[in-house]
C-alpha cells in the first residue's frame, strides 16, 4: 500500500509540472483580443525592456497559432523582430521581419506589409542608406494613402534619421518637423520625445548649443516620465557632450553617471561603448590622463568586440537578405511555371476539340459521300428500267436524262474532292500539332517556345474548316481552292 502512495504521488506530482510547464500563459484567454494586447504590450515594452519585448510576443505569438490568428500571429513576428532589433541580433530580427511580411502579404494587410517595411529599413539605416530610405518612402506612401498618421510621424522621423547620418541636416530637420508636428496632432508621447531628442542633436551638430541644450533638457524629461529608458541614455549621451564642450564638467559628469545607468537598464552594448567613451574625453578634458587612459583601454577592448560584432551582424543581414531575395525569386520563376503549364494544358484541351470537331466533319463528309453514291447507284437503276420500258421516248427526253446524269456525277466528283481536300489539308496542322506535344511532353523544348507554334497550327485548321463550311454552302465555287 505504501508503495502505491508512494507512485500515486509521483504521478500526480509529474501532471502537476506538465500542467505548470507554461505557466506564462495561465489564466491568459485564448482570443484575438488577448493577442493583440499581449502585441501591445511588447511593442509599448521596447524602449523600456527590449527582453520582455521578446518574451510577452512569444506568448502572443503561441495563442495566435493556437486559435489560427493570422493577423496577430504577423504582428507578433514583427514585434519579436522590434524586440531583437533593439539588443543588436539584426539577422534574427529580420527573420522574424520576413516571416511577418509573409503573412501579411498572404492575408492582403498593406498597413502590415509598411509597418515591417519600416522595420527592415531601420535594419540598413547602419549599413546602406539608399536601401533604408527605399524602405523608409514605401511606408510612407502606404501609410499617406490610408492616412494613418502615426505610421506617417514615424515614417518622417526614420528618412530624417536616415539623412541625419548623411550629414544632410536641413533636410533631415525638415523631415523632423513634419513628424513632430504629427506627433504633437495626435498626442504620442513617444514619438514627440523622440521627434525632440533628434531635433536636439542636430542644433548640437550645428553648434546652436543653447538651443539644443534647451530642446534636449525638454526631451529628457519627457522621456522620463513616459519612463523610456533607451531614450533618456541616448539624450543623456548628447547632453554630457555640450557640457564636456562647455567644460562644464559636474554637469557632464552628472549626466553621464545617469545615462550610464539607464544604458545598463536596457542592456544596450552601442550605447555601453559610447558611454565609456565619452567618460574618456571628460576625464581627458579634466586633463585626469591616468584615468582617461584606462577608459581609453576599455574603450578600445570594447571597440574590438563591437566591431566583431557589427561586422559579423552586418554580414549575416546581408546574406540573410540575398537569401531572402533567391528564395522570392524562386517562387516567382514557379509561379510563372505554373502559369506556363496551365496555358499549355489549356491549348492542348482546345486543340483536342478541335481535332474532333475535325474528324466529326470527315465523318459527315463521308457519310454524305456513300448517300450521294447509293443515291445514284438507285437512280440509274431507276433510270435502266425506265429506258427498258421506254423505247420509244424522243430525243428529248433522253438528253434530259443525260443531263440529270451528268449533275449527279458532277456532285459526286465535288463530293470526293471535299474529301480528298480535308485529308490532306488538316492532316498537315494535326501531324504538327501532335509533334509539338511529343516535344513538350519530352521535355525537348520550353512550352513558351511551342505556344506561338500551336496556336499557328489551330488558326490553320480553324481556316480550313470555315473554307469547307463556305464551300459546302456556296454553289459558285467550283473547286476549294476558289475562294
Amino acid at each position: 500500500m505504501k508503495h502505491i502512495l508512494l507512485l500515486l504521488f509521483c504521478l500526480f506530482s509529474l501532471n502537476t509540472k506538465a500542467f505548470q510547464k507554461d505557466n506564462s500563459l495561465l489564466g491568459l484567454k485564448k482570443d484575438t483580443n488577448t493577442v493583440n494586447e499581449l502585441n501591445k504590450k511588447a511593442y509599448k515594452n521596447r524602449l523600456t525592456d527590449p527582453e520582455q519585448t521578446i518574451l510577452t510576443a512569444r506568448k502572443a505569438q503561441k495563442i495566435a497559432i493556437e486559435i489560427d490568428f493570422k493577423s496577430g500571429l504577423a504582428e507578433a513576428d514583427r514585434v519579436l523582430g522590434i524586440g531583437y532589433y533593439y539588443i543588436n541580433q539584426r539577422d534574427t530580427a529580420l527573420n522574424y521581419y520576413q516571416t511577418a511580411l509573409s503573412i501579411y502579404k498572404a492575408i492582403d494587410d498593406k498597413l502590415g506589409e509598411a509597418k515591417v517595411s519600416n522595420n527592415i529599413g531601420n535594419l540598413w539605416l547602419e549599413i546602406d542608406y539608399d536601401e533604408a530610405l527605399k524602405y523608409y518612402t514605401n511606408t510612407l506612401r502606404i501609410a499617406q494613402k490610408y492616412k494613418v498618421k502615426d505610421l506617417v510621424a514615424g515614417s518622417y522621423l526614420n528618412i530624417g534619421n536616415m539623412y541625419y547620418r548623411k550629414k544632410s541636416y536641413s533636410v533631415a530637420m525638415k523631415n523632423y518637423e513634419k513628424s513632430s508636428k504629427i506627433f504633437n496632432e495626435i498626442n504620442n508621447p513617444i514619438g514627440i520625445t523622440q521627434s525632440l531628442q533628434n531635433r536636439g542633436v542636430i542644433l548640437f551638430s550645428l553648434n546652436k548649443v543653447d538651443e539644443a541644450k534647451e530642446v534636449l533638457l525638454e526631451a529628457n524629461k519627457k522621456a522620463k516620465e513616459f519612463e523610456l529608458n533607451s531614450s533618456v541614455a541616448s539624450i543623456d549621451l548628447t547632453l554630457t557632450s555640450i557640457y564636456v564642450a562647455e567644460n562644464n564638467f559636474e554637469k557632464a559628469e552628472q549626466f553621464l553617471n545617469e545615462g550610464l545607468a539607464f544604458t545598463k537598464l536596457v542592456n544596450d552594448d552601442k550605447k555601453i561603448y559610447d558611454y565609456t567613451y565619452t567618460f574618456y574625453e571628460l576625464e581627458a578634458k579634466r586633463k585626469n590622463f591616468e584615468k582617461a587612459l584606462h577608459y581609453l583601454k576599455e574603450v578600445h577592448d570594447l571597440d574590438s568586440i563591437n566591431f566583431k560584432k557589427n561586422t559579423s551582424s552586418n554580414i549575416n543581414l546581408i546574406q540573410e537578405t540575398f537569401k531572402q531575395q533567391k528564395q522570392q525569386r524562386e517562387n516567382e520563376l514557379t509561379i510563372q511555371n505554373q502559369r506556363n503549364a496551365y496555358l499549355l494544358s489549356v491549348f492542348s484541351v482546345i486543340t483536342a476539340i478541335l481535332a474532333f470537331i475535325v474528324i466529326l466533319l470527315l465523318f459527315r463528309s463521308n457519310k454524305k459521300s456513300k448517300e450521294s453514291n447509293k443515291e445514284l447507284t438507285s437512280l440509274n437503276e431507276e433510270v435502266s428500267k425506265q429506258k427498258a420500258n421506254v423505247d420509244k421516248i424522243n430525243h428529248k427526253l433522253e438528253e434530259i436524262i443525260t443531263e440529270r446524269t451528268k449533275d449527279l456525277i458532277y456532285k459526286n466528283q465535288k463530293l470526293s474532292e471535299y474529301s480528298s481536300h480535308l485529308s490532306h489539308q488538316i492532316r498537315g496542322p494535326v501531324a504538327t500539332l501532335k509533334g509539338l506535344v511529343m516535344l513538350v511532353q519530352d521535355n525537348l523544348v520550353d512550352s513558351r517556345e511551342v505556344v506561338t507554334q500551336m496556336k499557328k497550327c489551330v488558326d490553320d485548321i480553324d481556316e480550313q474548316i470555315m473554307d469547307i463550311n463556305q464551300a459546302l454552302h456556296d454553289p459558285t465555287r467550283s473547286n476549294l481552292s476558289q475562294k
